[in-house]
């Protein structure tokens, strides 16, 4: 595990997990953000995006808060996630991560997000 202490910034946007089927196509409002994940997978398209993009009557998860690790991390480091979820599970404060090929992404709910901040900053990571 890793005793890394991270340095994140809390993105402006609430976010939204969105479900669509498998068989469509991905949608010009979910790429029209700041940021947009996309995943397809047998079963679901799933995309996470600006919750202000997304259409009425599309299924989705609403208000999730995102904290981004900043800076380039290195596929050879170990434990980064697990420093943060960890920290938040002791708080009982559910999440997922999104990875990208630079960094990760840290998702809570919006209601969670002054409990997270201060468990992770008692964790050793800085916040802003």
């Amino acid at each position: 595990m890793s005793d890394r202490k991270l340095s994140l910034a809390i993105l402006r946007d609430l976010f939204a997990v969105c479900k669509l089927g498998a068989d469509e196509n991905i949608p010009s409002w979910a790429l029209s953000g700041s940021f947009c994940s996309v995943t397809l997978t047998p079963d679901e398209l799933s995309i996470v995006c600006s919750q202000e993009l997304v259409p009425e009557g599309v299924e989705a998860v609403r208000r999730w808060k995102c904290l981004k690790v900043e800076g380039k991390l290195s596929f050879t480091l170990v434990g980064i996630l697990s420093s943060l979820t960890s920290s938040l599970a002791h708080v009982g404060i559910s999440t997922f991560t999104i990875s990208t090929h630079d960094t990760d992404y840290l998702f809570m709910r919006e209601s969670d997000l002054s409990r997270g901040v201060v468990a992770l900053r008692k964790a050793g990571h800085s916040i802003h």
